[in-house]
């Protein structure tokens, strides 16, 4: 099983080992039996960032929003959008700045929304300002490439 990836579960945080031949065939968490993929963006808290970030071998795409952000809200139906083409390619999640203040802070998001994508727990590019489902799909998939 050498081409087993880890994938975190949105879940219940769970590190699946996944083929990565059957990603795309909608595999359940080995734990909680709820599908890995959901084509929507995954909501995380700190624990649960730290979790998909640290350990999955795919991408994610985090979106760092705040509910009192009008762009943020303009650009979230894109997002959920942009995550049903992403997945399970990558994973799409979206990080409350508001509940996760320090979290922010240490990454240092100075506005939103902004995108970040991460490869192998580290931050690889990072996108300020609203984008449009077109746009979030190609930015990220250019950048998941290097």
């Amino acid at each position: 099983m050498s081409d087993a990836l880890h994938v975190v579960c949105p879940h219940c945080n769970t590190v699946n080992r996944v083929p990565s031949a059957r990603l795309a065939m909608q595999p359940d968490c080995g734990k909680c039996g709820r599908p890995v993929f959901t084509g929507h963006p995954a909501e995380l808290d700190a624990p649960g960032f730290e979790k998909q970030v640290g350990r999955s071998d795919i991408p994610v795409l985090v979106d760092f929003w705040a509910p009192w952000c009008g762009p943020c809200r303009a650009m979230a139906p894109a997002y959920e959008q942009a995550a049903s083409q992403l997945e399970p390619a990558m994973r799409v999640v979206k990080l409350n700045t508001e509940e996760a203040q320090e979290l922010a802070a240490r990454h240092g998001i100075r506005s939103i929304p902004t995108l970040a994508l991460f490869q192998n727990g580290r931050e690889v590019a990072r996108q300020a300002g609203a984008m449009d489902a077109g746009s979030i799909v190609a930015w990220a998939r250019r950048h998941a490439a290097r």
